[in-house]
């Protein structure tokens, strides 16, 4: 619930709507249809991904374990598709074969950066002790491993996983929103990062602005698997309806070669904007299960946070309107700064110590300034379609998305709705018809899901 000081904070920052009707003249908004992306995917089946979770394991190499060892398996912050069913069949897998496993979250400065704040974050993902059937151990402390061989850069990793007899980092292979190389989010990141807790992640971040991640991240994740028992970890690939689409035990030795060739498949088939030119899109939500930015900057081709690291080349998007956040991102804005304009219930809802905490830890605090703020969804739309030129409703191009992660349905203006019918990769499901405003705030349509 936002506290009295947010709302404060909303209501002292939010221009009304009356205001920016007045200095726009009132403009109508674009009438919205509903269009399809046309995706050929094969996922595995929801009931069927403990089992390959438990294969994946079984594909790992534990000779060096001693036998009833303990496996400490880290678990990310992010919203991956059936990771509690994951989760679970990797600890029974475990367990089967005469190990105890345990849980750890890795997930850097994540959760406010407390050992508590980080295991609500698991619990809110579904991975709770009970529905995956070990014990979850959180905690901020980190042990130093090492030092880096050129730079002198200290090495850290989560103490428990490092008091563990062997380690399995789970984790989406996917594109990462600040940086681009052969290996971007996906185990090597988790155990530079994640497992370094806020001080590894706030070490690494620091040291990437003259770095890079791309240099960084291969060298430090060298460094770990010499220092620590780490047996492999448990990949997993996500398709273009955020679908498990593959679940593999990736040895030590395919840490960095596998990943990449993972990364390329993660790349040919994630969700997209299906137009490279539009002037508006509205995102109904932004939270960090939805990318680590909140928004995900390979969706929006905008990269306004980052150091030393262009932008995606495409879509070109004239303007972004972001409406709200979302329940599981627990108040944390990463990644605001990327709208153009954003509604009011956003600050209502934004926790600044926590998203200032992962903006510090991230070396990215442009990320978390705050666009021109609306009272009303209404006022978001003409704030930001009167700013970018002569506006035609029936020809500009302007979207309405759920989130970053979810772009199977759309809501698309005429002009989009019209191209749609002459092109095979997408299908137009409703006709354009008029949007329809409750005291400035969308009626319908509703959000897509």
């Amino acid at each position: 619930m936002p506290s009295e000081q947010s709302e404060s904070a909303a209501n002292h920052l939010s221009v009304p709507e009356e205001t920016i009707l007045d200095a726009c003249d009132d403009p109508p908004s674009p009438e919205l249809g509903i269009i399809e992306q046309v995706w050929d995917t094969d996922p595995i089946p929801s009931e069927e991904t403990s089992e390959s979770a438990a294969r994946s394991v079984r594909e790992l190499s534990f000779n060096d374990v001693p036998e009833g060892g303990e496996v400490a398996l880290g678990v990310g912050s992010r919203g991956i598709a059936n990771l509690p069913s994951i989760v679970a069949g990797v600890v029974e897998a475990v367990s089967d074969a005469g190990y105890d496993p345990f849980v750890f979250p890795a997930m850097g400065s994540h959760g406010g950066a407390t050992g508590e704040g980080q295991k609500e974050m698991l619990n809110e993902l579904g991975v709770t002790e009970d529905a995956i059937g070990c014990e979850i151990r959180s905690s901020m402390d980190v042990v130093e491993v090492g030092r880096t061989p050129d730079k002198d850069v200290p090495v850290v990793a989560d103490a428990n996983a490092v008091g563990a007899d062997a380690i399995v980092p789970i984790n989406r292979v996917k594109p990462h929103t600040d940086f681009g190389g052969t290996v971007e989010s996906g185990l090597s990141k988790m155990l530079v990062i994640g497992m370094g807790k806020q001080r590894g992640a706030k070490i690494a971040h620091k040291w990437a602005v003259d770095w890079s991640f791309r240099r960084m991240i291969p060298e430090i994740t060298d460094q770990l698997l010499e220092a620590l028992p780490i047996v492999g970890g448990v990949a997993i690939v996500e398709d273009q309806y955020d679908d498990t689409a593959l679940v593999e035990g990736v040895p030590p030795s395919g840490f960095l070669d596998r990943e990449a060739e993972l990364l390329e498949t993660a790349y040919d088939i994630m969700p997209t904007l299906p137009f490279e030119e539009l002037d508006l899109v509205v995102f109904d939500r932004q939270g960090k299960e939805i990318s680590g930015q909140g928004i995900d900057t390979n969706v929006i081709g905008r990269r306004v946070f980052s150091i030393n690291e262009p932008a995606p080349e495409n879509p070109d998007i004239k303007r972004i309107y972001t409406r709200g956040l979302t329940e599981k991102t627990h108040g944390n804005g990463m990644g605001v700064g990327s709208a153009d304009v954003i509604h009011e219930d956003i600050v209502a809802e934004l926790d600044a110590e926590t998203t200032l905490i992962n903006a510090l830890t991230a070396s990215t605090i442009r990320g978390v300034r705050l666009p021109p703020v609306v009272e009303t969804d209404r006022a978001g739309v003409v704030a930001a379609l009167s700013t970018i030129g002569v506006v035609d409703p029936e020809t500009v191009r302007m979207i309405r998305a759920a989130d970053t992660m979810h772009l199977n349905r759309l809501y698309a203006s005429p002009a989009l709705v019209e191209e749609a019918r002459n092109r095979d990769d997408l299908r137009v499901v409703e006709e354009p018809s008029p949007v329809e405003y409750d005291d400035g705030e969308f009626v319908a349509p509703p959000l897509l899901k």
